[in-house]
């Protein structure tokens, strides 16, 4: 006698979407660190209208709801000014400008400060990007109050963290 299936099998799920790619986002730890970004950031692709999103969701939970969203560089595929994600609306900007440096992207809660982060481009070979996160994990990317230190997030070719103003983003400039 042979049993039937009772349904589909609980590891046949041919309609079932695949899950979205896990975000790949580092915080530079607290301390006293004087820092030009805030964190690291390595999108799956140049399709910022799909990775945002995603980015907004894996940030620390106890981070502000960001309303604006400005990015630098020329990697992104073109943007709308605004865009919605999870019930509120962003505002996308682009700088217009070249700026040196690598690119970032400066999120802004308004009225509770803003988060700079250093974008590692997609198509970063995965061992550079992996390291270039853990650079930025353990010493934030900046400089100790002394001077000492790195300024850089090591391992991506070309993406050493322009100079910025004291402390860390958040500090800089609430206003976006």
């Amino acid at each position: 006698m042979t049993t039937a299936p009772l349904g589909p099998s609980l590891h046949e799920h041919p309609d079932h979407p695949e899950p979205p790619p896990v975000s790949r986002l580092t915080i530079a730890p607290p301390g006293p660190v004087l820092r030009p970004v805030d964190g690291a950031w390595w999108p799956h692709s140049t399709d910022l209208l799909a990775e945002l999103p995603e980015l907004l969701k894996a940030l620390p939970f106890d981070w502000p709801r960001i309303t604006h969203a400005t990015v630098n560089g020329s990697v992104w595929c073109s943007l709308p000014t605004t865009m919605l994600v999870e019930g509120h609306v962003v505002r996308l900007r682009r700088t217009r400008t070249a700026r040196p440096g690598p690119d970032t992207v400066c999120l802004v809660a308004a009225g509770c400060g803003r988060w700079d982060l250093l974008i590692i481009p997609p198509d970063t070979p995965e061992a550079e990007a992996v390291q270039a996160m853990a650079s930025m994990a353990r010493s934030g990317g900046g400089r100790t109050e002394s001077g000492e230190g790195r300024g850089d997030v090591e391992g991506v070719g070309g993406m050493a963290g322009a100079p910025g103003p004291a402390g860390t983003a958040a500090e800089r400039d609430p206003g976006g």
